[in-house]
């Protein structure tokens, strides 16, 4: 059964080519057709139910409205952002070079093999940072820098500081760990700059994954970066690069990693791997992770303390944008990406055991209480805010189980001060005691899918003061960019 017609490429070419989206025994598939290379029919979702449950948070956004480029062709081929991108930036991603101390078979960046260097300078860099924040009407607020390998740069504690001066809430830097393992002053360097968060790239907790997708085993130098980062009170997610029959059996070892040393890692962010880049494709649909793939082991492998029910689409969270965007009366950041594209959720640990935060949170409950406010809020007339306000808080405790809530959280007092007092402070604190546990599944040119990529609310921002969503940038546009803005390498 034919769910949608949409734009897909065709992985030999990259032409724009007409795909549809169909449903059969129980998956969802994607279907094309290139006339010189003939017709593709790829896996997209393995799970026809979560498929059309996650479209339950289907929120559309506004896009921007000073896009950077006009709409010549057809999408993906005017990226920059152009007027039909549906989402804002919320994370601004900036490729500060592409030089790296690795050779990743998995690398979709295809790092330091290219024969050339790309390596934006520091007044480029901050003309793209400017880019970001000039978004209107929502400016970016959150930026990484990544690569190849960003900390091989000298400036990169500068790059966070001028970061951190033009007002992003929040930084962070994508690595490999080995510079913070083999430099015990970095982490702290960073930290002192002003970086959040480190993004540490980590596919297992035994030898084994490293040496198949890094060619060495790096566990312990991803360790010794860990206890450096410890040291400086610098907060890592991890972010595991997922390829089936590699290290997908380590998905629940990951996460108990992730939870006994929660007093520093914030959370884990799994990422299956997509086919582009060095990755060869014949191997594809036998290393394919889908989101559902990844819910159902996570399930498996925590002997159901986290369970395919706790897991929501990234884009859920919208009710709570809209709640305190009708509060202030200004447009807020609010992650409008397309519901296929990630899955979350957040969960406690008390006395070692995983609590995942729908345990005790009515969360569709709470989602329709702000919701239902912001209808209240934008109405006008009928109910004031303050009313309205009132209203809420008095409602909001009824989203929580006290009898399951866990004994060493305040999550009624995190709640109130989170939407009462609106403080960034308070959101911190409750991130603080909670793990975060997403996959986001980037595509590749086999599920790529323009609706997706329409949403895309991650951005790289590039030399030429263009935007590009970051499946478009990675299937089309990375290599042509590069080269554009490089310099040949001098051959020995």
């Amino acid at each position: 059964m034919v769910i949608k017609k949409t734009k897909s490429l065709c992985p030999e070419c990259l032409e724009v080519i007409d795909a549809e989206v169909y449903e059969e025994h129980d998956k969802i598939m994607i279907k094309k057709e290139c006339k010189e290379h003939g017709e593709f029919d790829s896996v997209y979702w393995t799970n026809d139910h979560l498929y059309h449950e996650a479209l339950d948070s289907n929120h559309k956004g506004q896009g921007v409205d000073n896009p950077q480029t006009a709409v010549l062709n057809e999408c993906p081929l005017s990226c920059g952002l152009c007027p039909e991108h549906e989402s804002h930036t919320v994370l601004g991603i900036i490729d500060v070079t592409n030089r790296c101390n690795l050779r990743c078979p998995v690398c979709f960046a295809n790092a330091a093999v290219t024969g050339y260097l790309y390596e934006p300078s520091y007044d480029e860099i901050k003309e793209m940072l400017l880019n970001l924040k000039s978004n209107e009407p929502v400016a970016a607020p959150a930026i990484q820098f990544s690569g190849g390998e960003p900390t091989i740069r000298k400036d990169i504690v500068e790059l966070v500081k001028l970061a951190k001066e033009m007002e992003f809430s929040h930084t962070q830097i994508a690595t490999n760990g080995i510079k913070l393992a083999k430099d015990p002053e970095l982490a702290g360097k960073l930290k002192e700059a002003g970086l959040n968060t480190i993004y540490l790239q980590f596919d297992g907790v035994t030898e084994e994954p490293y040496i198949e997708t890094r060619g060495k085993n790096l566990l312990p130098l991803k360790l010794e970066a860990i206890e450096n980062c410890r040291a400086s009170k610098l907060g890592i997610v991890l972010v595991p690069t997922l390829v089936k029959g590699i290290n997908d059996h380590q998905i629940g070892d990951i996460i108990r990693f992730a939870v006994d040393n929660i007093e520093i890692i914030r959370g884990v962010n799994f990422q299956p791997v997509s086919f582009a880049g060095r990755t060869s494709a014949e191997e594809m649909e036998k290393q394919r992770i889908t989101l559902p793939d990844f819910e159902k082991a996570v399930e498996k492998q925590t002997n159901s303390k986290i369970k395919v029910k706790d897991f929501y689409p990234a884009s859920s969270v919208v009710p709570i944008s809209e709640f305190i965007e009708a509060l202030e009366g200004s447009p807020q950041v609010t992650i409008t990406c397309h519901p296929h594209c990630g899955a979350a959720t957040y969960i406690f640990v008390e006395d070692g055991e995983i609590i995942p935060i729908n345990r005790f949170i009515n969360v569709d409950r709470f989602f329709n209480l702000l919701s239902d406010s912001s209808d209240d809020i934008k109405e006008g007339g009928r109910i004031g805010k303050a009313k309205v306000m009132a209203r809420s808080l008095k409602e909001l405790p009824k989203t929580v189980n006290p009898l399951k809530t866990p004994k060493s959280i305040e999550i009624k007092k995190i709640l109130f001060n989170v939407f009462k007092d609106k403080s960034y402070s308070s959101l911190g604190n409750f991130h603080y005691k909670t793990l975060l546990i997403a996959c986001m599944h980037f595509m590749d040119p086999w599920n790529f899918d323009k609706d997706r990529v329409r949403r895309c609310v991650i951005h790289y921002a590039v030399p030429d003061g263009r935007i590009i969503p970051f499946c478009s940038m990675n299937a089309l546009y990375r290599e042509d960019i590069e080269r554009k803005h490089s310099i040949p390498l001098k051959k020995d």
